[in-house]
């Protein structure tokens, strides 16, 4: 018994120099940590996602070009309302006409590839910056939004819509 009592002394000598992170609190790197991800081309990369769409993106010092899958991007987004949401990233992070962007799309329509373009180039700026990495997750940037189209159910005409009732 005298052995357990001279342990739990030395244990609580042991615990008494240490801290204690508080419960359910997750320590994370600091954003001056994080080391930049640039490629040997000078470039960085990432994949952005929304609905059906794919985007591969590369981000790269520059005159602020956008490139969608080998065209300019005022003509692959001929909507203004598109132009302005795969633009927002660089708004957010104060770096408009800085960075020219390379990217292919891939599925969906055209609502959804701006969405991910967006997504793609905020993660491939939070990669070559990472200090930018805060301001863009505020800003809700980083988060792949998960809504996708609902599935079709059988005795449906649609996911939910039901055939058209007929009394006679």
């Amino acid at each position: 018994m005298t052995e357990e009592k001279a342990g739990l002394e030395d244990l609580k000598e042991l615990v008494e120099g240490t801290e204690l992170a508080e419960p359910g609190v997750v320590e994370q790197e600091p954003a001056e940590d994080r080391q930049p991800v640039i490629d040997e081309q000078g470039r960085s990369y990432a994949t952005g996602k929304r609905k059906d769409a794919v985007a591969r993106v590369w981000i790269k010092p520059g005159a602020g070009r956008i490139t969608v899958n080998g065209r300019d991007q005022e003509i692959y987004f001929a909507r203004p309302t598109l132009r302005l949401i795969v633009n927002q990233p660089f708004q957010v992070a104060n770096r408009e006409g800085q960075f020219d962007v390379d990217c292919t799309v891939k599925g969906g329509g055209l609502s959804g590839q701006a969405g991910a373009v967006k997504h793609g180039i905020s993660k491939a700026l939070s990669l070559y910056e990472p200090a930018l990495r805060r301001s863009l997750k505020a800003a809700g940037f980083l988060t792949r939004d998960a809504r996708v189209v609902e599935r079709k159910k059988y005795g449906k005409r649609k996911a939910r819509r039901s055939f058209q009732f007929s009394k006679r």
